[in-house]
């Protein structure tokens, strides 16, 4: 090889070593999964006296779902005189007004329920449980977002395992409302679904640290107040205070049999949104308690662990180089025979890819029935991953930087049937050039796939369809959607007010 050659050669076999090792990770939480799969989460013993219990719902401009989750959370089977629901409305538009009239319906029902709006969104939603915790009555808090519906057996279910004075937090598992609502839905639930039944299941299950959710778990109120209460200075505050808290002692329990159905994202925009959100909020959190992770005294794996877990989102920022690197590492190697196809790309199909396949399809297969049927989207859901990767590598990328931006939500559609409203053409996030990028890595994709096409080597061309696949799906539906947007925008102003419904 010339020196160029080389060079290309070892940068590309770097980033595959970095991505190899957080596959490698994934392969051992699947271990661990399995390790302890039978070790499952029982109550220390059962409250003979019912404790007061807060309900938390926390919202911002949910007029399609807000109704329908107070609903539920009024209707949560609990004793009512140890029982309260705080709805926390930050909103700016006509929720204001769907959720009052909803808690005043409630509330002439018998309900211990309350409407507190703050009109400054300090700290967003971290702010907004602040505010609420402050004049809360309950020895536990229960938080729902807006697009959750909490089984009425919730609490009930929930709230034995806090027999334990040293458990926190009881977290239950994401379902998925509208799951079946299209490809980009069903690669998200597959996303969570490795999340929450590999992920979280090994970690609470081996004594590892995992983190509460945002949403759908319970907290002592004590043990927020120890480990130093919401704080809004990254845009993870569950993951920030689910850390403070467990290096205080305290034991998080992770019950997947408990199942609150969400809604996912149905619009490419709204979906970047939300892991643009995630990836940055993690690296932010990273940098933040690092040092103090570090420094306690805590087992080697439980350090080990928190490292791999704070700094997953790192990969994000080595797919870009990878992807830039992948069709000019096949030209170089076009013509040096298979060796150093052994070498590189047989470890990265084993540690990187088949790992993914590994992990989400052991998702799949916990839950039981069809779940076959359910793998057969797993290479999209890697090529969605790798299209992902301009959006989450820019999170990555601001967080390390240290460049701040406001907590942007996540546009609610009002899925699963049983929303008052629906918000397509309400809500949506907000395009951005980042389409333009993808879908010039996507052509970039293509021209190596015909180059390799025409030099009739063909053992590296399904990693360029991934990637192909991948950036090419996440621009153009990034395009289309927000295209669609501005037309229903502009529809809305040269349309006659008489003429719409």
């Amino acid at each position: 090889m010339s020196t160029l050659e080389l060079s290309v050669f070892l940068a590309y076999s770097l980033l595959l070593l970095v991505l190899s090792i957080y596959g490698s990770h994934r392969i051992r939480m699947a271990y661990l999964h399995y390790r302890h799969k039978y070790r499952l989460p029982t109550p220390a013993g059962r409250f003979t006296d019912l404790p007061r219990v807060t309900v938390q719902l926390p919202m911002f401009n949910e007029l399609c779902v807000a109704e329908r989750v107070i609903d539920s959370a009024c209707a949560l089977d609990y004793p009512r005189d140890r029982f309260e629901v705080q709805v926390l409305d930050d909103s700016t538009d006509e929720t204001q007004g769907i959720a009052r009239a909803a808690v005043e319906r409630w509330r002439a029902r018998g309900v211990d329920i309350v409407y507190v709006h703050r009109v400054n969104r300090q700290g967003f939603k971290a702010g907004a449980l602040e505010h609420g915790l402050a004049t809360s009555k309950g020895e536990f808090v229960a938080i729902f977002d807006a697009d959750f519906l909490p089984p009425a057996d919730y609490l009930l279910r929930c709230i034995h395992h806090f027999t334990d004075p040293k458990v926190a937090v009881v977290q239950a598992r994401w379902g998925h409302l509208n799951r079946d609502h299209s490809l980009l839905t069903r690669a998200q639930a597959i996303f969570l679904d490795g999340h929450f039944m590999v992920e979280h299941s090994a970690r609470s299950r081996s004594g590892r640290f995992f983190n509460f959710n945002g949403t759908a778990g319970m907290w002592r109120t004590a043990a927020i107040v120890d480990g130093g209460g919401w704080q809004h200075d990254t845009l993870t505050e569950d993951l920030d205070l689910s850390y403070r808290t467990q290096v205080k002692g305290w034991r998080f329990v992770f019950l997947p049999d408990v199942v609150a159905p969400a809604e996912l994202p149905e619009d490419m925009n709204a979906f970047k949104a939300q892991q643009h959100r995630w990836a940055k909020g993690s690296i932010q959190v990273a940098l933040k308690l690092w040092p103090m992770l570090r420094k306690a005294g805590l087992p080697p794996e439980q350090k080990k662990e928190a490292f791999f877990h704070l700094t997953a989102n790192i990969a994000w920022v080595v797919m870009i180089p990878l992807a830039i690197l992948l069709p000019v590492s096949c030209v170089v190697r076009v013509s040096h025979g298979w060796f150093e196809v052994l070498l590189v790309d047989l470890p990265f199909s084993v540690l990187a890819t088949l790992s993914v396949l590994m992990f989400y399809a052991i998702s799949q297969a916990e839950q039981g029935a069809n779940w076959w049927q359910r793998t057969k989207h797993l290479p999209f859901v890697m090529a969605l991953g790798i299209g992902l990767s301009v959006n989450n590598a820019r999170a990555v990328v601001e967080a390390l930087m240290g460049y701040e931006t406001g907590f942007v939500r996540t546009p609610k559609a009002g899925a699963g049937g049983s929303a008052k409203k629906s918000s397509r053409g309400v809500y949506r996030a907000l395009a951005t050039f980042q389409p333009l990028v993808e879908l010039g890595l996507a052509a970039y994709m293509t021209y190596g796939i015909a180059y390799l096409i025409e030099r009739e080597v063909y053992y590296s061309i399904p990693f360029l369809v991934l990637f192909q696949v991948g950036f090419g799906y996440v621009a153009l539906s990034s395009i289309y959607e927000g295209l669609r947007g501005t037309v229903v925008r502009w529809a809305r102003v040269f349309t006659p007010a008489t003429s719409v419904e």
